[in-house]
């Protein structure tokens, strides 16, 4: 097909589907304007970056930015924290949301209602708030826990100044405002499934437990394995507003509750080196590129029919 035929066939695809095109227009403006003109910035991260020069002045440093990062002593501490921390989460999430959807439809319709609001509240609510409970239950001197503590002979805990609890407090906190909306997903899968799976297992006499293993998790498998690559490409980006605000921005926490994304905003907070800031965002990016179409490869090898493409 010559270059004239296929501008005719376009033509023709574009006219028939005039009005599904025109709707797509503000959802391609939006992604222009807010995903791909930002990325002209890129070149920063390969500058020095001056005020006075702007964007095309500045002079070119090549890989000193990176290797800014990389040489510094904060670079394996908090690739390690943001790694580890986001596996957890990734998989924590799944197993519990799973659970709960599984068990959400399992309950009286007449109190699902409640259960689906008591779940996706805490989802609604900014980590500011969220950081002043955590305060309100942390708190060295008028804390919940540390009040508890003394009433049962015990002694008081300096929270913000001992590292070690940190770890568990934060992946708590993250699972406490986040399970419930991946339930919600999981749950809206559960009902996508089509009932006569279960009335056969019924009539076959299967139990709960067998409909659950056998019919309700392997047709959720491919909703999980979705979302575990989508979660996957974000594994180097940390939740900036947990990692800030639940510890307070406590220098005492830093050896655990530190992240690329805290570090790199107080860099450019207090360095103001905004070609190292950049050249980070851009190694988070290319890396979680990587991690998600290596994901995708290997649930493909797995499984094809699971995978994303």
């Amino acid at each position: 097909m010559n270059s004239t035929s296929r501008f005719r066939a376009g033509w023709r695809r574009w006219n028939r589907n005039r009005q599904l095109f025109i709707l797509t227009l503000p959802a391609l403006l939006f992604k222009l304007i807010f995903n791909y003109l930002p990325l002209i910035g890129l070149v920063i991260a390969f500058k020095n970056y001056n005020y006075a020069k702007g964007l095309l002045g500045s002079d070119w440093v090549g890989w000193d930015n990176f290797k800014f990062f990389f040489t510094s002593d904060n670079a394996f501490r908090i690739t390690r924290n943001t790694i580890l921390y986001n596996s957890a989460f990734i998989v924590l999430t799944i197993l519990i949301a799973v659970t709960l959807a599984i068990l959400m439809n399992e309950i009286n319709r007449r109190w699902l209602k409640l259960h689906q609001t008591v779940l996706i509240l805490p989802y609604f609510l900014s980590w500011v708030v969220i950081s002043y409970v955590t305060l309100g239950f942390f708190d060295q001197t008028s804390g919940y826990l540390n009040e508890l503590l003394i009433r049962f002979g015990g002694h008081p805990v300096k929270w913000y100044q001992e590292s070690q609890y940190w770890p568990y407090i934060l992946v708590l906190v993250k699972l406490w405002k986040m399970v419930g909306f991946s339930t919600l997903i999981y749950y809206a899968g559960i009902i996508g499934i089509d009932t006569s799976y279960y009335e056969a297992a019924r009539i076959d006499g299967a139990n709960k437990w067998q409909v659950i293993t056998r019919i309700t998790v392997p047709l959720l498998v491919p909703l999980i394995v979705v979302l575990f690559i989508v979660d996957v490409g974000n594994i180097f980006r940390a939740d900036f507003g947990l990692f800030y605000f639940i510890p307070n921005d406590t220098s005492f926490l830093y050896g655990t509750t530190d992240v690329i994304d805290t570090y790199v905003y107080r860099s450019l907070r207090v360095v103001g080196n905004i070609g190292m800031s950049t050249a980070i965002g851009l190694y988070q990016s290319v890396v979680g590129l990587v991690l998600v179409l290596a994901a995708n490869a290997l649930i493909r090898k797995v499984n094809s029919d699971n995978a994303l493409w």
